[in-house]
């Protein structure tokens, strides 16, 4: 600053200070209640949620399920969007993007949520470019192998990976994809070394599996459990804290000898961050409604699909969660080099 400056600034008036800053205060205030009147209204049109990837997928199913179920409770339609492309950042950053006002959403996962941070160079921030509405769901993966593999269970699988570096092969549904990430994981927790085959989704992989083409998979639940009860692959452990209701004969990781080898593949709605908080508590009772649907919860468990406690369906469960699973997987993706061109 030049003494010409210094010798040329002049003290705003006190009258006009109070000017300026009433003007300010009687804007926030404005602004204050054009919030409230928006949430009071709220919706007063159909509601959007983009589901990023294509239909007839696991979240695209779960999502219509709830939309369907949220409409009574909002009084509106609840539509959905498929945006699908680049491991689901697309239909994401279009919410990012989307006006913070109740009417676009996304069902995100763990993918999009978690794991594309890591693997992409994102337009947005997974964290603070959303509001967190409620987690839906939280499924945990099965540990599983070809039948004819030598070990029949988890300790022994382990010692047969050991002795046999890079020999076995773990099928994925593609890079960055949950199988990938949580064999990544695996080989962390074990000190064990394995090759990865990319499929174009875990159908295929699963095929090739139940042929004796690749070694395991860390598979979810719907893909993996038809195929056990049949005797067409082993089951070696489930990766949650409990046994599945539906497949009660499968050790929990725990019990295996794996102690706190957790990884789940988890569902979740989001709106644009600056969403009036009125208006995400209107369409947080509406899903937490649409939850609480027994004709819901038998269709979702039917699908493998498990739903969230009720004390863990509200925003700031999502939120604290959410900052936890990132905290936990974005150091195991970036140490294994795991990427989506």
């Amino acid at each position: 600053m030049t003494d010409e400056t210094v010798t040329s600034w002049k003290p705003v008036p006190i009258a006009r200070q109070r000017l300026m800053i009433g003007a300010v205060l009687g804007a926030m205030l404005a602004l204050a209640g054009a919030n409230r009147a928006m949430a009071q209204t709220f919706p007063s049109r159909p509601i959007t949620i983009v589901v990023p990837f294509a239909a007839g997928g696991p979240i695209d199913t779960l999502a219509r399920i709830v939309a369907e179920r949220m409409r009574p409770a909002l009084g509106q339609p609840v539509v959905i969007e498929n945006v699908s492309g680049a491991a689901g950042s697309i239909g994401a950053g279009r919410v990012a993007r989307a006006a913070p006002d109740g009417y676009t959403l996304v069902a995100g996962f763990w993918g999009t949520h978690v794991v594309n941070a890591a693997t992409q160079a994102l337009p947005y921030d997974v964290v603070n470019d959303f509001e967190p509405i409620l987690q839906m769901s939280n499924n945990v993966q099965v540990i599983v192998g070809r039948k004819t593999l030598p070990p029949n269970d988890l300790k022994g699988l382990i010692a047969w990976l050991k002795a046999n570096p890079d020999a076995a092969t773990a099928g994925t549904a593609g890079a960055g994809s949950p199988q990938q990430v949580d064999g990544a994981f695996f080989q962390h927790a074990t000190g064990t070394r394995f090759r990865f085959v990319h499929y174009r989704g875990g159908a295929p992989a699963m095929q090739d599996l139940v042929a004796g083409q690749i070694d395991l998979i860390f598979s979810d639940q719907t893909t993996s459990l038809p195929q056990v009860r049949s005797g067409n692959i082993k089951a070696f452990a489930v990766t949650g804290k409990t046994r599945l209701n539906s497949a009660p004969d499968i050790p929990t990781v725990d019990e295996a000898g794996l102690p706190g080898f957790y990884c789940s593949v988890w569902n979740a709605l989001f709106a644009p961050k600056g969403t009036p908080q009125d208006i995400i508590t209107r369409l947080n009772a509406a899903a937490v409604d649409a939850l609480a649907d027994p004709a819901v919860r038998q269709r979702l468990a039917d699908l493998g699909q498990q739903i969230v406690p009720r004390e863990e369906q509200t925003p700031q469960a999502l939120a604290a969660f959410h900052k936890a699973e990132i905290e936990k997987w974005l150091p195991v993706i970036r140490a294994a080099g795991i990427r989506v061109e």
